[in-house]
């Protein structure tokens, strides 16, 4: 059998009455202390409201981009596609004169797919920025190489894109690839 042995430490002191949470001694006092209370209970209120507002604007937005930037992956393979029907247009003889008329069908054929597909793709928020002729911007173009300026080109201007710039609803989906006029 084993012995409890009280020690003094495990006891509880006794309880020391709390001067600060003493009744108030008059009307007026107690009265005093309920609107400090109910203005302390209506300030933190008020900041619990402001915090789901904040909360319910994040969400809100937050679902707003998930839903506008969802498809960026697909849009991206979609714009790959843009530009190889453009490239394939591109390496078509131009248009002359006594051509075959069937040469020049097909051409305007692929030339009215390209323009249909590429305002399917503006109703859905991807936009085509050509880069030719425009300064230099890192947030759009991607720089593969530099040649020295033509005569009246100012340094730092696009003097050839090798494809476009393509955004979805405005935020970066593939940069231009771009020579830019060096010094």
């Amino acid at each position: 059998m084993s012995e409890k042995t009280e020690n003094p430490t495990d006891q509880a002191a006794p309880a020391q009455p709390d001067a600060s949470a003493a009744p108030p001694a008059t009307e007026s006092e107690r009265l005093a202390a309920l609107e400090a209370e109910v203005t302390e209970l209506r300030d933190k209120w008020l900041r619990a409201e402001a915090e789901m507002q904040n909360l319910r604007a994040r969400a809100r937005r937050e679902a707003e981009e998930a839903r506008l930037y969802a498809v960026q992956k697909f849009a991206r393979d979609v714009v790959e596609t843009a530009e190889n029907l453009r490239r394939g247009l591109d390496s078509l003889p131009a248009a002359e004169d006594g051509e075959p008329e069937l040469l020049a069908k097909l051409r305007n054929g692929f030339e009215g797919v390209e323009r249909g597909f590429v305002a399917v793709l503006e109703r859905h928020g991807v936009q085509k920025v050509e880069a030719q002729g425009k300064p230099f911007d890192p947030e759009l173009h991607q720089a593969m190489a530099e040649q020295p300026a033509p005569e009246g080109v100012e340094p730092g201007t696009v003097i050839q894109a090798w494809t476009p710039a393509w955004t979805l609803h405005g935020r970066l989906l593939k940069p231009a690839m771009v020579v830019v006029a060096g010094k």
